[in-house]
């Protein structure tokens, strides 16, 4: 199961995943965040995983495709929060961190962006 919070806060989404995120569940962030991005043309969005338990290929895939949405827009799309060892190995055994900046937290991808 995946349980996604959202907050807008100065010109930023910041997504926050816990639970799942895998082929099961990627429809859920496609109909919740995707359409958000793309109707109403954000460009800088923080996705913070630090709860999420499990992730597959679809959902890196699923975080690409945000990243893509957010430098079209001439944004930003930036990870937070890998801490479990399971989902840090699969994302850096992907192709994700060559394109989405990794930080520790919020604040640092607050910065980041606001920089």
């Amino acid at each position: 199961m995946l349980n996604i919070g959202y907050e807008f806060r100065k010109g930023i989404l910041f997504i926050r995943l816990s639970g799942v995120l895998t082929k099961n569940t990627v429809d859920k962030l496609q109909n919740e965040v995707t359409d958000m991005i793309k109707d109403n043309g954000i460009r800088n969005v923080v996705f913070n995983i630090s709860d999420l338990n499990v992730i597959d290929i679809k959902g890196i895939n699923s975080l690409l495709y945000n990243y893509e949405l957010c430098k079209n827009n001439q944004g930003q799309s930036l990870l937070c929060g890998l801490k479990n060892s399971l989902v840090r190995h699969r994302i850096e055994n992907s192709r994700l961190l060559k394109y989405m900046n990794e930080t520790s937290d919020e604040l640092s991808a607050f910065n980041i962006i606001n920089l």
